[in-house]
């Protein structure tokens, strides 16, 4: 048994993790549980054997507003693991080899961002005017509050704000269904509008895209481990837990594992998703309608095909595709600045919502990816095809639909010592790293702010 200080918690993704570490800084000794092999929940990559590469099993990005998670990079000691895009630069192909790039200026913010959008090309210079005007009129939504956008979903709302067919297809539609993960009809303006202000609408280097140079499991399960058993606690893979179990005045007790065991502690914290949670929660408690409603949180999917090349197939870091199923190239080569390899042309290509084709065989998948790539930048036709990885996440995220965002709970649950974290928990944020990192915190603050620590 844990000592009446100590603390479970279930799941060791960033949100695991996170929690772990500002306990083990508050002086409590944690113990990690994680049913996988390895740490790292859904956000984790590994070494391609034939190629060396490292692969991420999602292309997560971050970004520089990411200023929960990029503390905690740095408290686990792999921030200079990070390569910073200062300058945001995207091309983005409406056609074959029609493209535009968005490219922000080296001005202050938002000024850097305006610059952007007055030199993208897909639009004609009123509708860069107009979709100025939209911007600046999102920005005083969000200072006022605006609660009509919590009925609001970014289709009606960009509707609202008078963007045409052009602006929605290749500006504003792009960068929610890459935000969000899910399609503009459905997905929740307020989440949207959170994230221009925050990621496009700030301080320049809020804009920056951010990679890690090492395998994003070893970016931050390994220092992160460190912290937690230098103070006494411990990270556990492999520990399937079996059920949470009620002891006096209603409270949790224990975990029961599967080989058997049992880990009590004063407090608890699940860092997984809706549906493993339902899994193990006490029967009694299954019924509540505080969990109950878990089981109507939407998820969406995401595919993410890595292909290599036996040569380069575009100069471009960042490649967005309009009106094809593909939506984002990413050039690994470029990103990295790396050189020489035997497969020189590395994509990753990245499908977000991707309900329709997500039970498509692998087969499918990769003939759909090529044939956009071909029809978008038709000189790839010349590049051979070495080999390829099709990678599905069919629970990627929680949706981010008007109704799945609203049901999402706070840290706290009606069970006293009992409190939740993960990227789907209410922070204001769509599920992402980032929100991930602010639940772990939160959770961390609120057992602490009970035990008295």
């Amino acid at each position: 048994m844990f000592e009446a200080k100590d603390v479970v918690i279930i799941g060791a993704g960033f949100a695991g993790l996170s929690a772990g570490v500002a306990l083990a800084d508050k002086g409590f000794r944690v113990a990690v549980l994680e049913r996988k092999p390895a740490p790292g929940g859904r956000a984790y990559s590994f070494a391609d054997s034939e190629t060396g590469d490292l692969v991420d099993n999602g292309q997560h990005v971050l970004m520089g507003c990411y200023r929960a998670t990029l503390d905690f990079l740095a408290r686990v000691g792999s921030r200079d693991q990070l390569a910073f895009h200062q300058d945001l630069e995207i091309e983005i192909f409406d056609g074959p080899g029609k493209s535009a790039t968005v490219r922000t200026a080296r001005l202050p913010g938002p000024m850097h961002m305006a610059a952007a959008l007055m030199r993208y090309k897909h639009l004609s210079i009123g509708e860069r005017i107009s979709a100025m005007r939209a911007a600046m009129k999102l920005l005083a939504m969000h200072r006022r509050g605006y609660v009509e956008l919590t009925r609001l979903t970014v289709a009606d709302l960009v509707a609202t704000l008078g963007q045409g067919a052009r602006a929605r297809e290749t500006f504003w539609y792009p960068i929610a269904v890459a935000t969000l993960n899910d399609e503009p009809t459905v997905s929740s303006a307020a989440l949207f509008v959170e994230v221009l202000k925050r990621a496009f609408f700030g301080r320049r280097a809020d804009s920056a895209f951010v990679y890690p140079k090492v395998g994003l499991s070893e970016l931050y399960c390994k220092g992160a481990s460190e912290i937690i058993e230098q103070t006494g606690g411990l990270v556990e893979p492999r520990a399937i837990v079996e059920a949470l179990e009620l002891g006096a005045e209603g409270r949790i007790a224990s975990v029961r594992l599967r080989d058997g065991r049992r880990l009590g502690a004063s407090n608890f914290i699940a860092a997984v998703p809706p549906h493993h949670l339902l899994r193990f929660l006490p029967e009694n408690a299954v019924g509540d309608p505080f969990f109950a409603r878990f089981a109507d949180l939407s998820t969406s999917p995401i595919v993410c095909v890595h292909a290599w090349f036996d040569r380069p197939v575009t100069d471009s870091a960042f490649v967005g595709f309009v009106g094809a199923t593909t939506q984002w190239l990413f050039n690994k080569r470029r990103i990295f600045d790396l050189h020489g390899q035997s497969h020189p042309g590395y994509l990753s290509f990245v499908i977000s919502g991707a309900r329709k084709i997500v039970d498509n065989s692998n087969a499918e998948l990769l003939e759909t990816v090529l044939a956009d790539l071909h029809r978008m930048i038709p000189a790839s036709r010349e590049a051979k095809l070495l080999k390829a990885l099709v990678l599905k996440e069919k629970q990627a995220t929680m949706a981010p639909d008007l109704r799945s965002h609203q049901l999402r709970p706070g840290t706290g649950t009606p069970i006293a010592n009992f409190f939740l974290a993960g990227d789907w928990i209410q922070t204001g944020l769509p599920a992402t790293i980032e929100s991930a990192v602010i639940s772990g915190n939160n959770a961390a603050a609120t057992v602490a702010a009970r035990i008295g620590g």
